[in-house]
């Protein structure tokens, strides 16, 4: 009867396998929301930093500035010799 029933062994040994992924996820997700309150509190602490920020990441820039984005190559090694 045990093996018809929906609380059988197999059924709750994926529950709680599930459970346990889902807890881990959980950990993961709030030492991610962690980092980005620091990271929140380091760039609205300064206006320096949040003006590092805009420039670095979105390539803002002042009215009288001009901005250069050098892009490197990446070099391919060839490996027919």
């Amino acid at each position: 009867m045990s093996f018809f029933d929906m609380n059988n062994l197999f059924f709750r040994y994926r529950i709680a396998k599930e459970v346990s992924v889902l807890e881990d996820n959980i950990e993961e997700h709030k030492q991610a929301i962690a980092e980005l309150d620091q990271q929140k509190k380091y760039l609205f602490g300064n206006d320096r930093n949040l003006q590092r920020f805009a420039r670095e990441k979105y390539l803002m820039k002042k009215d009288n500035e001009d901005v250069f984005v050098i892009v490197e190559e990446e070099k391919v090694e060839d490996n027919d010799k």
